[in-house]
């Protein structure tokens, strides 16, 4: 008799979202999970049925990334109109603005403790704040292109990050510094992710390859060199970043942060087994481009994915679900090869359904149905602003409530008044050149055409004067000066 594991089945998928999902995250309560889009929204899906979802409404350009805090009571969302919202996860959706950086806001996450924020951003920075009031605390900086991934080791004392500069950097908030910058990848480095142990890091990047590094000595651990190739559909046109392949996100998961999980440009998902070293899953269930987002489960029984697809797919996870077999073998058998999952109807469909949709949910679990169940009521919710911006000196936050059409007003009011800055910029830009142009004119001027220069002597013991065309008289003293004789065969002398 010998022990296998079950394949990961796929429990719930949900429709909602108009655009590429570019993040998603499970609550720690297991009731919610949020997923954030490249159509501007933030959706709320509640794992039972007849609750309705949510949509929180408010960023003005794609939302990249976010995160519950520990406690569950607040959801943080980064966005490429360089804001970072801090949103209450229910129908109120109240939410707090701030302009986190100076470009696109690519990546946000919650400390432990939840005290603290951190982001990353095109401006090639990081940065800190106090979860209480917004508060900015200190940037780091040290990446020499866009930040696209930055995450807080388990116990808050170290931050990794990866850069369109190719490198991973590992810093310490003691010192506020680098301590390490590794250089190993050859492209972009699209994603990173802390070992729930906080001494290993993994890393994604768009030369194709995953790699894991123990951060106590510094070594390359792992390296899985082709892990997603390029998007192979039949008569399609690739952009460039699609058609070379790459990694897109990456996830730990597992009690003992066993398993990764990896999303890439080939519409696959991929589950890695860390311990042994191999690729242990290929799940296709995304359909019509890359994969864009992945996330496991706080204890890893279910993890979440998204693609290009505009869906979210929840699945089970079934890896520590264990089957007895009868052999000849007297010992338990090793899993070595990886196995493909296929999501399509009628094919390859598992012969027994969920054990969740046979037996009663327990408390203590998530509250996921099949993914025959219809796609929720989607709410839209006009959240309760307020607009902050980052500064030393604490201030107090007052909840406003605006409707949708008062806040589009004022999104569209805001759009005019950056371009009225941006005016008045190039107007003075224009200003300042034409004065240095008049300047530069009139040196010519006066290099071609040198002023002619007369002595006119009063009588008595006034003194003489010196005269230049467009110029008054200066006064000089009787005795002859030597520049003076040179330059009088030059002049013309008049003597009144």
């Amino acid at each position: 008799m010998y022990y296998k594991t079950q394949d990961p089945s796929l429990e719930r998928s949900f429709r909602g979202h108009k655009d590429v999902i570019t993040g998603l995250c499970f609550k720690p309560t297991m009731s919610q999970l949020a997923s954030s889009s490249m159509d501007h929204s933030v959706m709320i899906w509640n794992f039972k049925p007849q609750l309705r979802a949510f949509r929180f409404v408010g960023h003005t350009a794609a939302v990249t990334g976010l995160d519950f805090a520990s406690s569950g009571n607040l959801l943080a969302s980064s966005s490429r109109d360089k804001t970072v919202r801090l949103w209450t996860p229910n129908v109120k959706g109240d939410v707090v603005v701030f302009k986190a950086h100076t470009s696109s806001v690519r990546s946000v996450q919650f400390s432990q403790d939840g005290e603290q924020l951190l982001t990353s951003s095109d401006d090639k920075t990081i940065k800190l704040w106090s979860t209480h009031r917004t508060k900015f605390q200190y940037t780091l900086a040290g990446h020499l292109n866009w930040v696209r991934s930055a995450k807080f080791s388990p116990d808050g004392r170290l931050i990794v990050s990866g850069s369109d500069d190719k490198t991973v950097k590992l810093w310490d908030l003691n010192s506020k510094t680098c301590i390490k910058t590794y250089w190993d990848h050859l492209g972009m480095v699209s994603s990173v992710a802390f070992h729930p142990s906080g001494t290993l890091v993994a890393t994604a990047s768009t030369d194709r390859s995953i790699k894991v590094f123990d951060i106590r000595m510094h070594k390359l651990i792992q390296h899985y060199g082709d892990a997603h190739g390029p998007l192979k559909i039949a008569g399609s046109s690739l952009d460039g970043n699609t058609a070379s392949g790459g990694v897109n996100s990456i996830a730990f998961g597992g009690e003992d942060g066993e398993w990764l999980v990896s999303t890439g440009t080939d519409g696959l998902v991929k589950v890695w087994d860390v311990k042994e070293g191999h690729l242990f899953y290929t799940l296709h269930g995304h359909k019509h481009g890359p994969t864009t987002a992945a996330v496991f489960s706080p204890l890893g029984d279910f993890f979440a994915t998204g693609g290009s697809d505009a869906q979210v797919m929840v699945w089970k996870s079934n890896f520590d679900t264990l089957n007895k077999v009868d052999t000849d073998l007297g010992k338990p058998a090793t899993h070595k090869y990886s196995h493909a999952v296929h999501t399509d109807p009628g094919i390859h469909a598992p012969k027994q359904p969920s054990p969740i949709s046979q037996v009663p949910i327990q408390s203590a679990g998530p509250h996921i149905v099949q993914k025959t169940i219809k796609d929720p009521e989607i709410v839209q919710v006009g959240a309760q602003i307020v607009e902050t911006r980052p500064s030393p000196e604490p201030f107090e936050q007052k909840l406003q409530p605006l409707d949708p059409k008062n806040d589009q007003l004022l999104t569209t009011l805001g759009h005019i008044s950056r371009q009225i800055d941006v005016l008045t910029q190039t107007m003075s830009i224009l200003e300042s050149r034409l004065t240095m142009n008049e300047d530069k004119i009139m040196e010519l001027t006066r290099l071609v055409n040198p002023p002619q220069r007369y002595v006119q002597v009063r009588s008595g013991n006034s003194s003489p004067t010196i005269r230049d065309h467009q110029s008054r008289p200066r006064t000089v003293s009787h005795e002859p000066l030597v520049e003076d004789y040179v330059q009088q065969e030059q002049q013309e002398l008049y003597i009144s």
